[in-house]
């Protein structure tokens, strides 16, 4: 059953709103991470000189930045103004716009390639957006874009749904519904919803590395600073509760103790599909 347009663009406010937020605290926390994807995107993407390339939802960024050092004629856009701003901030002379990747403000085939990092899990209406890149690509244009991996591999994001999981807490009045996180996490599902947009020659690469951290506190800063879903849903709980969360991830983060800190699996895919020659 699809979700009432009223639920889709309540979700669509809230992943602005606390991007918006968070834009400062990601940066600082999680770049670290998520910018591991950057090169594979890029790569897949096939972008050099003079590539028309769009990168959606590019946060701070910096795989705009990345592109346009390989000589790309790169536009950054992303529906949150903090993270706009922020990305014009580290990257003065680069094209940084404030736009939905629902409503794509360029003409047809404007682009030889899209990219978007951790983009399509956060997006209210992913066929849409997908069917979007069709629109403003070339023939032939190649859109790649990444996602997490399922909870049980991608443990910086799975210990913590995971205890909000067993633990059984929910945040209905701060966290609208959406799509579920995990709705891309499966590479088979994740390439249909490309070819479903008329994209061919799928191609898919995991990525997975472990990501040092001090300690649990420094866990616990990170999610709180960067993850949308899971900090709205503890900073809504009682002081009581949120203690409750976090001795729960602290028993869960033993496992990945080593003599440098914790050592927290990390695993997302890459997913490169060709736009087909007529759209």
């Amino acid at each position: 059953m699809s979700q009432p347009q009223d639920d889709l663009d309540a979700f669509r406010d809230f992943e602005k709103t606390v991007h918006g937020r968070l834009a400062e605290s990601y940066h600082d926390a999680f770049s670290s991470v998520s910018d591991r994807a950057i090169e594979p995107l890029l790569e897949a993407a096939h972008v050099g000189a003079g590539t028309r390339l769009l990168d959606v939802a590019t946060g701070p960024g910096t795989m705009a930045g990345r592109a346009a050092k390989r000589g790309a004629l790169v536009i950054g856009i992303d529906i949150a103004p903090a993270m706009v701003a922020l990305a014009n901030k580290l990257h003065p002379g680069l094209d940084f716009r404030e736009a939905s990747a629902e409503d794509l403000p360029f003409a047809a085939s404007s682009f030889d390639a899209v990219v978007s990092g951790f983009g399509i899990g956060h997006f209210s209406k992913p066929e849409r957006v997908l069917a979007e890149f069709s629109r403003i690509l070339v023939p032939k244009g190649i859109a790649a874009l990444s996602w997490w991996e399922g909870f049980a591999q991608n443990r910086i994001n799975g210990i913590f749904f995971d205890v909000i999981n067993q633990l059984g807490v929910s945040a209905p009045g701060a966290l609208p519904p959406g799509p579920p996180v995990d709705r891309f996490s499966d590479g088979d599902r994740f390439a249909d919803i490309l070819r479903s947009a008329g994209f061919k020659t799928i191609r898919i690469e995991n990525v997975s590395f472990k990501h040092t951290l001090r300690n649990v506190d420094e866990l616990w800063n990170l999610a709180l600073g960067s993850f949308v879903r899971v900090s709205t849903i503890i900073r809504a709980q009682s002081a009581e509760v949120q203690q409750r969360i976090r001795t729960a991830v602290n028993e869960a983060a033993q496992q990945y103790v080593s003599p440098n800190g914790l050592e927290i699996p990390i695993a997302f895919r890459v997913v490169r599909g060709v736009r087909s020659e007529v759209g």
